[in-house]
């Protein structure tokens, strides 16, 4: 290695002459200035040529593409769904065709009514009907790691911010690096086919099916990685894209907890009493960077 890290801002890891990065930031907040977080987050870190990799979610809830759900209103529909679709037919069917957890199958047989049917009617209205009988991150809405009832929304403009990360990457560090922005959600591989439940991924990754996507990928146990929602300065294949994202993935972590369970857990309240300060207290690495290499080994 050519630097010594300093544990107290960052992790390093290295494997098959590879870099991993993960960087250690304050909790971002609705408001933050996420550019000015990242520039000075990767200052002295970051090489020419390499990838430097966003949470999407984190860049969501800078900007404040958040929706508090305890506002919402459930149709009759979202009660339904929430009521019998999740604890019935999740907890009792379709979490045995894809192979949940015991964990998971219990939880989704006492799926919340009350905050289960506003979640339901969110995913109803800005994602669909397929998206919404998903039994989790429903069009990649999404209430991890998120405080009360808040759930962040998709990017709808993913790649205009992750062009604008890399110029002014350039602009202040003069390094030219490669952008992406990347969600936990999963793409499946059916050899040189990927596709994922969630909307808008990157071109060569079939957005299709909703929860039909997810039951076949989970059910014939396909290859899932992250997904890649947008890139900058670099044509990577669409293979090595879901390379970096998966590898950028498991050196960020999960935060609080990878579900909105995993995190009431975690700081051992209910689902909609976690706080920001709370939040504010768990490591987050919404940055990775990874260096220049041959991917082939991923």
């Amino acid at each position: 290695m050519h630097r010594i890290c300093d544990i107290k801002t960052h992790v390093m890891v290295v494997a098959y002459k590879y870099k991993r990065v993960a960087i250690v930031t304050p909790y971002w907040k609705p408001g933050d200035d996420f550019l000015r977080i990242i520039v000075n987050s990767v200052r002295g870190k970051v090489d020419d040529g390499d990838f430097v990799t966003i949470s999407e979610k984190a860049i969501s809830t800078a900007l404040g593409n958040i929706l508090d759900e305890s506002d919402v209103h459930p149709s009759l529909l979202a009660r339904f769904l929430a009521k019998y679709w999740m604890r019935l037919i999740w907890g009792h069917v379709l979490g045995l065709l894809c192979h949940l957890k015991k964990e998971t199958i219990s939880r989704l047989r006492a799926y919340p009514v009350h905050e289960g049917s506003a979640h339901k009617h969110v995913a109803l209205r800005h994602a669909g009907f397929l998206q919404a009988l998903m039994f989790g991150s429903e069009g990649a809405i999404d209430g991890s790691n998120l405080p009360y009832s808040y759930v962040s929304l998709p990017l709808e403009n993913a790649h205009d911010v992750a062009q604008e990360i890399k110029r002014n990457i350039k602009a202040k560090l003069g390094k030219e690096v490669a952008v992406l922005i990347i969600d936990t959600d999963t793409t499946y591989s059916l050899r040189s086919f990927h596709f994922t439940p969630r909307p808008k991924p990157i071109p060569g990754i079939h957005s299709c099916g909703g929860v039909f996507a997810y039951v076949f990928g989970r059910f014939f146990k396909l290859k899932r990685r992250a997904t890649p929602v947008a890139i900058a300065g670099s044509k990577l294949s669409t293979k090595k894209a879901l390379s970096i994202a998966q590898i950028a993935n498991r050196t960020r972590g999960f935060g609080s907890g990878r579900t909105v369970w995993d995190m009431a857990e975690t700081f051992d309240v209910d689902l909609a009493d976690v706080t920001w300060e709370m939040l504010g207290r768990i490591s987050h690495k919404p940055i990775v960077i990874l260096g220049k290499t041959d991917l082939a080994y991923y």
